[in-house]
């Protein structure tokens, strides 16, 4: 074994122990926020939900522009609407992000006619609420094809010129059930969990890309129409986040550049938790939170 080989396992553990020390100080102390002055900021599923109150915060944050893409032109018109009264220049675009050949094309237009991206948020998603047997496969197919491969297709159309510039931030708007799935939503579950992974694969792929991060949010369940009629048992030990709120912590996350975000804190606990309890207690866990019947009154979006 050469010194040089010695030298890094020596100081590894050390290493290790610095950024999580540094982590926890960052907890306490104030995080440096940057500025979102000069940031043109693209929100799929811009129109409605999370997406429409992402892009109310990046207005009142102060971004330069905001652009929503989307497939209802009458909710992306009434929130383009909404933002330019914030007095931040607004466009929106019709645009499935399923269709990778709309995608680069619509990247295009962006480009040409608004300028660079540099601010991607991935938030356009869908959900059936089915089990596997009562799901119709076109259905299935689709929530891949929005939840899941079309974070391939934006990114892919936005992130070159980010590495070019060497400036820019791609979030996701992801959820706590890619981790801790539930019955009734195994198309939901199922794009989340692969979606998490595209994120930590391109959040480490791009760890020595200077001036371009990323940002991955996992909420517990938010109350949106997206979601109406589900359920959960204890609402009051485990209230639906509101949008806003999710909005408004994934904005501070990209202004802080912070990699994960679980919400609320008390996420982290069940990841925990999951790793190394037994099959038949995480069980008992899902039957005492009801998260086996949650999917029974869903209704979702109409």
């Amino acid at each position: 074994m050469d010194f040089k080989c010695l030298r890094c396992i020596v100081f590894f553990p050390i290493h290790i122990v610095y950024y999580i020390l540094k982590a926890s100080v960052y907890l306490i102390l104030p995080s440096r926020r940057r500025t979102l002055i000069k940031e043109m900021v693209l929100i799929t599923g811009g129109g409605r939900g999370i997406g429409r109150h992402l892009a109310q915060e990046f207005a009142k944050q102060g971004a330069k522009k905001v652009i929503l893409w989307g497939r209802t032109e009458k909710c992306l018109k009434e929130t383009c609407e909404e933002i330019s009264q914030f007095g931040t220049e607004c466009h929106y675009f019709l645009c499935d992000v399923a269709n990778r050949e709309e995608v680069y094309k619509q990247a295009k237009v962006v480009r040409e006619k608004v300028g660079d991206v540099t601010i991607l948020v991935n938030n356009a998603a869908v959900v059936h609420g089915k089990s596997l047997m009562d799901s119709d496969d076109d259905c299935l197919l689709k929530s891949q094809h929005i939840n899941t491969m079309g974070q391939f297709w934006t990114t892919k159309a936005f992130l070159p010129r980010m590495l070019e510039l060497q400036h820019g931030h791609v979030v996701c708007i992801n959820s706590i059930l890619s981790q801790s799935p539930i019955p009734g939503a195994i198309d939901y579950c199922t794009s989340k969990a692969s979606s998490l992974a595209f994120m930590e694969s391109l959040t480490l792929g791009l760890l020595d890309c200077p001036g371009v991060g990323c940002t991955t949010v996992l909420p517990f369940h938010t109350n949106t129409e997206m979601f109406q009629g589900m359920r959960v048992r204890f609402p009051a030990l485990f209230p639906p986040l509101k949008p806003e709120t999710v909005a408004e912590r994934t904005v501070d996350a990209v202004r802080t550049n912070t990699a994960y975000v679980y919400m609320p804190w008390t996420m982290h606990a069940l990841v925990v938790l999951k790793s190394f309890m037994p099959q038949a207690a995480l069980e008992e866990i899902h039957k005492f939170s009801g998260s086996y019947t949650c999917m029974n009154t869903f209704k979702g979006r109409t």
